[in-house]
C-alpha cells in the first residue's frame, strides 16, 4: 500500500464585498483568484518513494522562487532535523485547537524520521515552514524563523 505524506493547507481567502463593483469586475476578480490558487499550489511528488505533498497558499510559490535560499543550499541532514522538530510543534498544535488558531493548524503532518522522502519534499517542506512563520507570526520551535 502506498504511503502518502499529506500536507494540504487551505489557508482561507479573504473576500471582500464592494457593492460599487461592476458584475464584470466580479468576474475578473474570479479569474484572477483561479489564477492565483493555480499558481500557488505547489506539489512535491516523488513516485519511487510513494510520497507526495501538495501546499496550497497564496504567496507561497513566488516567495519560494524569489526568497527562498537556492535548492543546495541546506543539506538533506539539516532538512530533515528541521522538519523533524518543525513537524513535531506542528502536529501538538493541531491537537490543541482551543489554544491556537484551528485555522492556521488544519491537519496533521505524517512525517517520520527513518523515512528518506528526498531532498526536493525536505527543501519544500522546510522553506514552508519558514514561509508560514514569517507570514503569520508564528514560532515552531526554537529557531527564529529568517531566510
Amino acid at each position: 500500500m502506498k504511503t502518502f505524506v499529506y500536507l494540504l493547507l487551505v489557508l482561507g481567502f479573504l473576500i471582500g464585498c464592494n457593492t460599487s463593483k461592476q458584475i464584470s469586475s466580479n468576474s475578473n476578480n474570479n479569474e484572477e483568484q483561479n489564477k492565483m490558487v493555480s499558481n500557488d499550489t505547489v506539489k512535491i511528488a516523488n513516485d519511487d518513494l510513494e510520497y507526495e505533498i501538495i501546499i496550497i497558499e497564496p504567496g507561497f510559490n513566488f516567495w519560494l522562487t524569489s526568497r527562498a535560499r537556492p535548492e543546495g543550499y541546506y543539506s538533506q541532514q539539516f532538512l530533515e532535523n528541521r522538519n523533524y522538530q518543525f513537524v513535531i510543534e506542528w502536529n501538538q498544535r493541531v491537537l490543541q485547537p482551543n489554544r491556537f488558531n484551528s485555522n492556521l493548524y488544519e491537519m496533521q503532518i505524517d512525517y517520520q524520521p527513518g523515512i528518506d522522502y528526498g531532498y526536493d519534499v525536505n527543501y519544500k517542506l522546510y522553506n514552508y515552514f519558514i514561509y508560514f512563520q514569517l507570514t503569520y507570526n508564528q514560532r515552531l520551535g526554537n529557531f527564529v524563523p529568517r531566510i
